[in-house]
């Protein structure tokens, strides 16, 4: 059997591509947007985006490299839509996250293993030090809605809190 340079060489470009495209899609998953990954099903446990012309009140919340929210608990009432401003006092990058106890406990598992990881979601604001943001949120149900700094080691520390809508 006599060798083919052409065919040897195609099988190696296919190959070598096949081989080149696995990895990435972990890797982008990994480091890539978080929106993509997550159904927090917040229409049912949390609420949903609210629409920014629709706000009831707005509400500051504080963030800072202690580890805490200032307000670490807020109070509302179903069905308001609630415009939080979110000021980060801090140095270091933290986020206030909605979500059910479960998903902050689970998205915190992935932040820890993918620290990189952006996000790109409704029920979330990250920021660097010295930043500020907004985050629009209708609370349809009554419960307790926590929230939380999922940056790795910030959870952890007790940086969370808690939505109370009556």
């Amino acid at each position: 059997m006599k060798n083919n340079p052409i065919k040897h060489f195609r099988t190696l470009a296919i190959a070598a591509l096949l081989g080149a495209a696995a990895p990435a899609t972990p890797v982008a998953h990994a480091a890539g947007s978080h929106a993509a990954g997550h159904d927090h099903d917040a229409a049912s446990a949390i609420g949903q985006p609210g629409d920014p012309t629709r706000v009831s009140r707005s509400i500051e919340i504080r963030m800072a490299d202690d580890m805490r929210f200032t307000p670490a608990e807020v109070r509302i009432m179903a069905g308001e839509t609630v415009r939080f401003v979110v000021i980060n006092d801090g140095r270091l990058r933290h986020e206030l996250v909605l979500g059910s106890e479960a998903d902050l406990k689970a998205h915190y598992a992935e932040m820890l293993k993918a620290p990189e990881m952006e996000h790109d979601d409704a029920n979330a604001v990250t920021l660097d030090g010295g930043k500020r943001g907004e985050l629009v949120w209708q609370f349809t149900r009554s419960g307790s809605v926590p929230f939380g700094c999922l940056q790795p080691g910030h959870y952890d520390a007790g940086m969370a809190g808690v939505v109370g809508v009556r």
